[in-house]
Parts: structure tokens; C-alpha cells; sequence
């Protein structure tokens, strides 16, 4: 019974990361119909790259037993951020931006890459899960923290026109159940990032509801429909308002 309650936690955590890695799509719309990144930040998309790269690593069968459903997930996040950080670099402006990215892109696949090599020729067994356990769990962490910039917003302006609800609320049930699955499987390096992530999607569920009222100016013009892109505009100005640092998303994106 624990070992499908165990693989339940683990399908429904999946479910919930994908929609997180692909809710940056109406972003990235925008981005390549304005042939411009605007003023949205790309370092998100490089953590979260950097976190799937690391985790999907880490739930091979090899380096961590019965971890499967993290490799899966995590693989297919890596595919899906890597376009979306070479989408970024393509449209990204002005030159330095597009500078910095690059050599951002180049120095995770340079960190990765060490720690793959690291972990098949000069570990082995338990030895290995913990070095690519604790090296998943720090860059977990981090995007999981890249977007206390809009928690931080949020606040200061009482507002949550760069905080939608249902990023938040999937932030939360992806950090929660993965959390859950970490402690079915007395996983450390899944629960303890996921237990993070949960604790942030609580707050900006929270601060939601405090500020849910207070959505910007609504006398702007809006230049997308709103009848049929609703959600889709919050998903963008959610990423217009990250501007620290990556998961998520990051941008927020599931951690797994």
C-alpha cells in the first residue's frame, strides 16, 4: 500500500510539474510575436534548466534507486526549458543581455557536466547519490527561491497583478506533492527543496488572498484579448515581474 500511495504522489507530482514547465508558453508567444524579450528576466529559465538537468541526473536508476518518476519528469523539463533559454537568447535585448545569458547557458551545462563526471568516475554507490542528491537539492532550492523578487513586489506595491492565482496554486501542489513523495520514499534530497517549495507556494497563496483585490491599474489599454488570453496575460506579467536570480517557475517550475 505505501509503495502506491508512494507511485500516486509521484504520477500526480508529475502532472503538476509539467503544467508549471509549460505555462511560460503564452510568454514565449509574446516574445517571438514582438521579436523582443522585453523586460522579462531569463535567469529563471536557466535555473530551472540547471534543477531539471541536476534531478533528472539524480533519479537514475544508478545514481538513486526507485526514484524513476523524478527522471522522467526532470527530463522532460530540461527539454522543454532548454528551448525556451535558446528561444530567450535568440529574441534577447539589448546585446548584453543576450552576452550574459550565453555565458549563464554555458556555465550550468559546464556545472552539470562536472557533476555527471564527478559522479561516474570517481564515486560510486551511496557515495554517489549523496554528492548528486546534495548538488540537486541546492539548485532546487534556488529556483525555488527565484521568485521571492515577486513575493517581495507583491508586498511592496499591496498588489498581485504579477502574482496569478493558479501559478501559485500549482506551485504549491507540486512542491507538496513531491514533498509527500520524498518522505514515502525517505528521500532527504527530494523532500527537503519540495518542503521549500511548498512552504513558498503557501505564502504567495496567502498573500493572494490578502491583496487578491488589488490587481494594478485598470485603465491600461489592454493589447491582448481578454475574453480568450485571461490567463494567459497573468502568466506573462508574472514573468515580466521576476527579476531576481530562475525553478517555479521562476519563473516558477515544479521542482521534482
Amino acid at each position: 500500500m505505501d509503495d502506491l500511495i508512494h507511485f500516486v504522489f509521484g504520477i500526480f507530482g508529475n502532472l503538476t510539474a509539467l503544467f508549471l514547465f509549460l505555462a511560460p508558453l503564452i510568454t514565449f508567444k509574446r516574445i517571438i510575436k514582438s521579436k523582443s524579450t522585453e523586460q522579462f528576466s531569463g535567469i529563471p529559465y536557466i535555473m530551472t534548466l540547471l534543477n531539471c538537468l541536476l534531478s533528472a541526473w539524480y533519479g537514475l536508476p544508478f545514481v538513486s534507486p526507485h526514484n524513476l518518476l523524478v527522471s522522467t519528469i526532470n527530463g522532460t523539463g530540461a527539454a522543454i526549458e532548454s528551448i525556451y533559454v535558446i528561444l530567450f537568447i535568440i529574441y534577447a535585448k539589448p546585446q548584453k543581455v543576450r552576452v550574459k545569458m550565453l555565458a549563464l547557458f554555458t556555465l550550468i551545462l559546464t556545472v552539470f557536466a562536472i557533476v555527471v563526471l564527478v559522479s561516474l568516475f570517481a564515486l560510486h554507490g551511496n557515495s554517489r547519490k549523496l554528492f548528486c542528491g546534495f548538488a540537486a537539492t541546492i539548485f532546487s532550492i534556488c529556483m525555488y527561491a527565484s521568485p521571492l523578487s515577486i513575493v517581495r513586489l507583491v508586498i511592496k506595491t499591496k498588489s498581485v497583478e504579477f502574482m496569478p492565482f493558479f501559478l501559485s496554486l500549482f506551485v504549491f501542489l507540486c512542491g507538496t506533492s513531491w514533498f509527500i513523495y520524498g518522505l514515502l520514499g525517505r528521500d532527504p534530497f527530494v523532500a527537503v527543496p519540495n518542503g521549500f517549495g511548498c512552504g513558498l507556494g503557501a505564502l504567495q497563496l496567502i498573500l493572494y488572498a490578502i491583496y487578491r483585490k488589488n490587481k494594478g491599474d485598470k485603465s491600461e489599454p489592454k493589447t491582448t484579448d481578454t475574453k480568450d488570453n485571461s490567463v494567459g496575460i497573468e502568466f506573462e506579467k508574472f514573468q515580466q515581474g521576476k527579476q531576481t536570480n530562475s525553478t517555479y517557475p521562476i519563473e516558477q517550475n515544479g521542482q521534482v
